[in-house]
């Protein structure tokens, strides 16, 4: 194989590797940024609340495209898994922050279909690991308002242009919504986008920012505001 034809063959797998290098730095950047900030809002004066939330959780309000909601952390993926979810699902967002909210859709922990999209193979590959989900396996969302805790429950492969799985109620498009759900969606197969990976999980509780982090990811949050 000559010189040129071997360059040709690397190209491409070169430039997957160094875009999930560019993406992961700046991924663990806005992780970061978006905790520091998460520890100033924590810090105002508001009371300290220990525990479980009791009621329905408080829901932020919706914020500009681009912005950051809060950070999303998935023990299975890792101990100290944790990537940004910002505003928006277009290649600006995704290629760079690794996790986008459908605009349509629920707001951490409101009633409803609270849906993300992430890459799988490249740009950081923040669902990468999506298939080694299992039944139980906790999901959890911090923002500035509250931890929320959602367990998945299974996944399903759609087609690309199957956009119920961002309805409020998935299972039964026309219907209202009785549940808070979390949806992530990304490419599959692993290494194609021919069709569409969905897994779902249902809220089980929650907790004010205040009451610190949910014991399961106290580490990973300790070790996000250091990076």
């Amino acid at each position: 194989m000559t010189a040129l034809g071997l360059a040709l063959l690397l190209a491409p797998l070169w430039h997957l590797w160094w875009s999930d290098v560019v993406a992961g730095r700046a991924q663990e950047q806005a992780v970061a940024r978006m905790t520091d900030l998460l520890e100033e809002s924590g810090s105002a004066e508001r009371p300290v609340v220990t525990g479980a939330g009791a009621g329905p959780p408080p829901v932020a309000s919706r914020p500009a495209y681009g912005e950051l909601i809060g950070i999303v952390y998935v023990p299975r993926f890792g101990r100290d898994y944790a990537r940004p979810v910002a505003e928006g699902t277009d290649p600006d967002v995704l290629d760079t922050l690794g996790l986008g909210h459908y605009p349509s859709t629920a707001m951490p922990g409101e009633l409803g279909n609270f849906a993300v999209a992430g890459h799988r193979q490249s740009n950081g590959k923040a669902l990468d690991l999506v298939h080694t989900l299992r039944p139980g396996d906790r999901i959890h969302v911090r923002t500035a308002e509250a931890y929320y805790t959602y367990s998945y429950r299974g996944s399903e492969i759609v087609r690309p242009e199957e956009t119920r799985v961002l309805a409020p109620a998935p299972t039964d498009p026309a219907s209202a919504p009785t549940e808070r759900l979390l949806t992530l969606t990304t490419c599959h197969p692993r290494y194609g986008a021919s069709e569409r990976f969905v897994a779902r999980a249902v809220l089980t509780s929650w907790r004010p920012s205040s009451a610190g982090a949910p014991a399961e990811i106290a580490g990973a949050v300790t070790a996000a505001g250091r990076a």
